[in-house]
């Protein structure tokens, strides 16, 4: 006898009874739910994973792609995850090292029903390749796409962008230099044309070596204070990071190069992470959270079989004492 008819003939109920309370329906009473739950917490009844995602035709796991795992990257993997695991999905975490072949087990295992759906951090592999895929299972992208086949649940970081711009100008900063992210993203030629309309429309100058692109981390911004400082003559009075961790890296150097922040350096980070918060970094908040949640409200007619109502989001300046 199998568990199952174990449990329906303790309950004097059917199996199908059983199964749907295992399911979650709602056509069950409470009452005779309530005494099916207690019989199979007296017989520490685990429920069989496969065997519930046979009879749903899911295997309520969702595949997150990603190059790497970083202090931002875990908050929208955090929330992801917490949103997801309330209607019951895993979450199974492919990490590409920026390798296509790898990074593409992903997009075999969502064509060989392994994952009911992919969310996309980051890839490397060419959007019209990955958009092939789309016909296996949903997509989504956190990384801002340039195919229309991918939904995107990325923010224009232009808005963003050009709120730290405006603060900057209105302190009374002329001098404004850039550390960039990764060269070929949408995020960073938004952030690029964001900089060279208010730059233009104030009639600021632009000096090349103001304009660094990879800059990643810490590390990373311990070094644009270097590179900057060989040209002390046309040194900056502002920056703008690619994220917090660099801004964190730009103000521990400047530090130790003797310079005063804000007054001979004014920082500006991107995310607001706890980090920058610590540190008093004026920073961008960027509701990272939010948008890994629409992730799966964009995923949900397929996983769930409804649509729920994406949250609203919109960017806000932080101001701390690092302008």
């Amino acid at each position: 006898m199998s568990n199952l008819d174990q449990i329906a003939k303790l309950a004097g109920f059917s199996k199908a009874t059983v199964s749907r309370v295992l399911n979650k329906s709602p056509h069950v009473s409470q009452e005779t739910r309530s005494k099916i739950l207690k019989i199979m917490q007296e017989l520490d009844y685990v429920p069989n994973r496969n065997a519930i995602s046979l009879s749903k035709g899911q295997t309520l796991q969702i595949g997150i792609i990603t190059s790497t795992i970083n202090e931002i990257v875990l908050a929208f993997l955090n929330s992801f995850v917490e949103v997801a695991g309330q209607y019951e999905f895993q979450t199974i975490i492919y990490t590409s090292g920026e390798d296509k072949k790898k990074e593409l087990q992903a997009f075999e295992d969502l064509k060989r029903k392994r994952v009911d759906a992919l969310v996309i951090i980051s890839c490397v592999n060419d959007t019209d390749l990955l958009s092939t895929y789309c016909k296996y299972g949903p997509i989504v992208s956190w990384q801002r796409m340039d195919h229309t086949d991918i939904r995107s649940v990325a923010m224009d970081q232009y808005e963003g962008y050009m709120l730290a711009l405006k603060h900057l100008i209105q302190k009374g900063y002329t001098r404004i230099a850039n550390a960039f992210g990764r060269p070929s993203s949408i995020n960073t030629h938004s952030r690029q044309r964001a900089y060279a309309y208010i730059m233009e429309q104030h009639n600021l100058p632009v000096l090349q070596h103001w304009n660094q692109s990879s800059i990643y981390n810490i590390r990373d911004g311990e070094q644009v204070v270097r590179d900057l400082l060989q040209y002390r003559d046309e040194f900056p009075q502002a920056i703008l990071c690619s994220n917090d961790y660099v801004a964190v890296g730009i103000l521990c150097e400047a530090r130790r190069q003797l310079l005063s922040v804000p007054e001979d350096l004014a920082i500006v980070g991107f995310d607001n992470t706890e980090l920058s918060h610590t540190m008093g970094i004026t920073t961008v908040q960027n509701p990272i959270e939010a948008q890994a949640q629409n992730a799966f409200y964009m995923l949900s007619p397929q996983l769930v079989g409804r649509q729920m109502e994406l949250q609203p989001l919109q960017y806000s300046l932080i101001e701390r004492t690092t302008t």
